[in-house]
């Protein structure tokens, strides 16, 4: 059997190597059209820091070995050809045009099969400028070279992203460590769209406190310089720019696919079923050229990840050895590091849930992601949403220094599975102080749902009692922490009294007034709402989150 696979990044390697270990017989090429092979571009960032020190480090394996030509031929018996571009698929005859970069020799390579792992290419918006020296897109390990040339030889201050995106915010750490000034331009009023408003405000509060810009419902018009950039010129005002990297984006990268006649789905990308074949039986597609089924939307999409691209190529390279296998969608799961933070989340978030049409409820719940007594505990911001029809958990958002990767790990299972809040808030999760809160973290926000679904907690979101504020809406905002807690930073008209001292004063609270009690995390406040019900008052709230995830200003001092 004679497979072809266009592509030797993710998708491609992935393929030819499982296809070999099926059928250790086949005779499988794969083409490349840049000279590097099977590297890791979700380490690019990385690289640029000098985290990772060499380049070659992104395309070994784990004990050390370059995944190169030399490597696939010796180890994998599979022939590799780089710096070779694939132009045209002929279906009919089974076979693919390429030509050999070097000295543009064109050749014809037959197949059984045909995979195509293209992968995607960088949006780059048609601005003016967008040619000068030193802008820069970060998708290939050829642009983090250049990226990190300009930073070792020409000392760039000023440099301005233009996206708020993954790959942005994830360069901002790398900048910012080598003495970089970094300003955010996102056109939307959010960075981190796969977010909900509150938690990327907490992210982008993050970024701030490490000194980087943000300038949200900003629109890039330009970039100016002579022959090198020097300004970015946008809606709201000029910004200086040594160097400007693009990160509004990827599209699949279809043209064989569409040239050759394949169907081309509603994302835009490679249509394929749940084995991954494309229109025609003897094609099959994989990575970041191919569109999946959102599990959690039940739609379409387009979810261009690494860890897709490898499950992808394996469902591909099983079916196309005869092994039955399938691959059922993606839930968007995703994680990036920002300096000492995780920005996570699956499924749904609470906007796009409710745009589906969903009742839902939500739950916040910060707090240290082990034991507090832990001298390593850390803080964990977490979201949940929830249907309140079903019961069950529609998706997580987690931010902060704590351990997120596992919660949120525990939530894509619990999604896969379509478990509800009740089951959630059991499940048997391993405890001991080192690791996490006897109660941990998801099974405290699944509780926080169920008592406001059960009618024990009414909760209200910072953002409401923000408007509220704005208003001057005539409520009291009860902070149930202690003095020097409150010394320390509050919020905006708030009125303390401490949790413990609230049985004795409840009477200087009107119980005719609206009352919104919080503190740190909203435990004490919760606590305070019931003392206060159990008191006769009858209008008492909540606010999720408390004062760890208000997304606004605090007052400090």
């Amino acid at each position: 059997m004679k497979v072809v696979i266009i592509g030797g990044v993710a998708a491609g390697p992935k393929a030819a190597s499982k296809i070999i270990r099926l059928n250790p017989e086949a005779d499988v090429t794969i083409i490349e059209k840049d000279k590097y092979l099977s590297y890791a571009g979700c380490g690019l960032p990385y690289y640029v820091s000098g985290e990772v020190k060499e380049q070659k480090e992104l395309m070994c394996t784990p004990v050390g070995v370059v995944r190169d030509p030399v490597f696939f031929q010796k180890v994998k018996n599979v022939h590799v050809l780089t710096e070779t571009e694939a132009l045209e698929v002929d279906r009919p005859g089974k076979r693919v045009r390429i030509r050999r970069n070097s000295d543009g020799e064109e050749s014809w390579r037959e197949y059984d099969k045909l995979i195509l792992a293209t992968g995607s290419l960088p949006l780059v918006p048609p601005l003016p400028g967008k040619e000068l020296k030193n802008v820069f897109t970060l998708h290939g390990v050829q642009d983090a070279d250049g990226i990190k040339a300009v930073l070792a030889k020409e000392k760039a201050r000023d440099v301005v992203i233009v996206g708020g995106g993954l790959i942005g915010v994830e360069m901002t750490e790398a900048l910012v460590k080598k003495g970089c000034r970094v300003t955010i331009v996102e056109m939307f009023p959010q960075i981190f769209r796969m977010l909900d408003w509150e938690m990327a405000q907490l992210v982008a509060q993050h970024l701030e406190s490490h000194g980087v810009k943000i300038l949200t419902s900003t629109k890039v018009e330009a970039f100016t310089g002579k022959d090198q950039v020097k300004e970015v010129v946008t809606d709201q005002g000029t910004l200086p720019a040594d160097m400007v990297i693009l990160s509004v984006g990827v599209r699949p990268q279809v043209q064989l696919a569409k040239a050759a006649g394949l169907d081309i789905g509603a994302t835009g990308a490679i249509k394929v079923d749940v084995y991954q074949a494309t229109s025609d039986p003897d094609i099959y597609a994989a990575g970041d050229c191919v569109e999946c089924r959102d599990l959690a939307t039940r739609k379409v999409c387009y979810m261009p990840m690494g860890s897709t691209a490898n499950k992808q190529a394996r469902v591909a390279a099983n079916n196309i050895c005869g092994v039955r296998d399938t691959f059922p969608g993606v839930l968007g799961s995703t994680i990036c590091k920002v300096f000492d933070y995780a920005v996570a989340r699956t499924g749904l978030t609470e906007a796009t849930a409710r745009e589906m049409n969903y009742k839902v409820v939500t739950a916040s719940a910060p707090g240290p992601d082990r034991a507090h007594f832990m001298p390593e505990a850390k803080s964990l911001f977490l979201k949940i949403v929830v249907d309140t029809k079903t019961r069950r958990l529609l998706g997580v958002q987690a931010t902060g220094p704590g351990d997120a990767d596992k919660r949120l790990d525990v939530a894509v299972t619990a999604l896969t599975a379509r478990m509800t809040v009740d089951q959630i808030a059991n499940l048997d999760l391993c405890y001991a102080p080192p690791y996490s809160p006897a109660m941990d973290n998801l099974i405290t926000a699944a509780n926080v749902a169920r008592n406001k679904m059960d009618g024990y907690l009414d909760g209200v979101s910072a953002r409401e009692v923000k408007g509220m504020l704005d208003q001057k809406r005539d409520f009291i905002f009860l902070d149930t922490r202690s003095q020097g807690e409150y010394d320390e930073v509050r919020l905006p008209n708030s009125t303390l009294i401490p949790l413990g001292a609230l049985r004795k004063r409840w009477q200087e609270l009107p119980k005719d007034q609206e009352i919104v009690a919080f503190c740190k995390i909203s435990l004490r406040g919760y606590e305070a709402a019931l003392i206060l019900k159990a008191e006769g008052f009858k209008k008492v709230r909540v606010m999720d989150g408390g004062v760890a995830m208000w997304p606004y200003e605090k007052i400090k001092g």
